[in-house]
């Protein structure tokens, strides 16, 4: 289960952050355009600060993960937000983990309704084994699956936003009279925050492991950069493509499937399938968070936790994708906040206790 990876390069630290943090939500346009694409002008702000937020939280992040040599995101929750505060947020990453996990098997079964027009069964018992069959490789063969899938991911999402935008290009007024779509915060500002608060809680359970394994600081620098610039291009493109059709994929579950089938029905079920492939980068770092969080488990039994998890995670996803994503994303988001104080405190006030841990490990 904690099998190590080889010594990781920038591209593949890069890769893994974008695959654990674009699933379902990203990869259907129904995040961007909750997030972003209803403040219309502003939402580019908010797009703006977002990638700054993924870059810098992401970096402090792998930075603590290596000085500790974490093989948990718990060492880096602990050591940032003390004993009481960090287990609670603990506590909440832990729980969302699990939900999302939930969440992403609950929404394989969505597309294969929507898109292929068979069970909902097929899709979240699929996606329950692909997880649980990757997770017990360990975390090699969790950073390998996501940064083989993150390329073809983020060439369909550019391919497809690409598309909406020349189709029906949007002139900057028309951005500005962007106001009668439903928003997941009151202001930009906040909406920003919050949708790389609730993304950092899922994309820590991976990133601290992955910190340990770098020979350079320089390494998780340009990781973290790249990750974070990936992220932000994808999000533009999106924003972009939804505003040019915003009449139409304003109604729609699947904004970016929508806009495929513009272009033909064999493109529309090529990137239902890509979408698959979103959810399953994400199910597969929240099961290995989740069960890698519980380290009062014996060894031995890994394997059957991971079997136990993903059998409870697939009962929990029969509530549906659309529910669980309503109520548990947003209230972890708020959650995440303090999460980043603990992070920045620890940045300016504990600097040389990091030094000072990396030394010593």
């Amino acid at each position: 289960m904690n099998k190590s990876p080889s010594e990781l390069n920038a591209l593949k630290i890069a890769a893994t952050y974008i695959g654990t943090i674009v699933g379902a939500g990203f990869a259907s346009g129904q995040e961007v355009l909750q997030f972003f694409s209803g403040f219309g002008l502003l939402g580019i702000w908010g797009i703006i600060l977002a990638t700054f937020l993924f870059f810098v939280f992401g970096y402090m992040i792998l930075i603590i993960g290596r000085a500790l040599s974490a093989s948990a995101y718990v060492e880096v929750v602990r050591f940032a937000n003390g004993r009481i505060l960090g287990s609670l947020i603990d506590l909440i990453i832990t729980v969302f983990l699990f939900g999302a996990l939930a969440a992403m098997i609950a929404g394989a079964g969505a597309i294969f309704v929507e898109q292929f027009g068979l069970s909902s069964w097929w899709g979240t018992i699929l996606m329950a084994l692909l997880a649980l069959f990757t997770v017990i490789r360990g975390i090699s063969g969790v950073i390998n699956a996501i940064s083989y899938v993150v390329p073809i991911l983020l060439i369909a999402v550019l391919f497809i936003s690409l598309y909406g935008i020349a189709r029906s290009p949007i002139a900057i007024e028309d951005l500005r009279t962007v106001t009668n779509i439903g928003s997941a915060a009151p202001n930009w500002f906040i909406s920003a925050l919050n949708y790389a608060s609730f993304n950092l809680v899922i994309a820590v359970a991976i990133l601290a492991p992955m910190g340990p394994n770098t020979k350079t600081k320089s390494t998780l620098f340009w990781g973290a950069l790249l990750g974070a610039l990936g992220l932000g291009l994808g999000v533009l493109a999106i924003y972009f493509s939804l505003l040019s059709n915003i009449s139409e994929v304003a109604v729609v579950e699947v904004p970016m499937i929508y806009i495929a089938s513009l272009i033909s029905p064999f493109v529309q079920l090529m990137f239902a399938a890509v979408l698959f492939s979103a959810v399953y980068s994400t199910a597969v770092s929240n099961l290995y968070g989740f069960v890698s969080r519980l380290t009062f488990v014996n060894q031995r039994f890994r394997i059957w936790l991971i079997v136990a998890t993903s059998i409870a995670a697939f009962i929990v996803s029969q509530v549906g994708f659309s529910t669980l994503v309503t109520y548990l994303y947003p209230a972890v988001g708020y959650g995440g906040f303090i999460f980043f104080a603990g992070l920045l405190y620890v940045w300016v006030f504990k600097n040389e206790a990091l030094k000072g841990s990396e030394k010593s490990s």
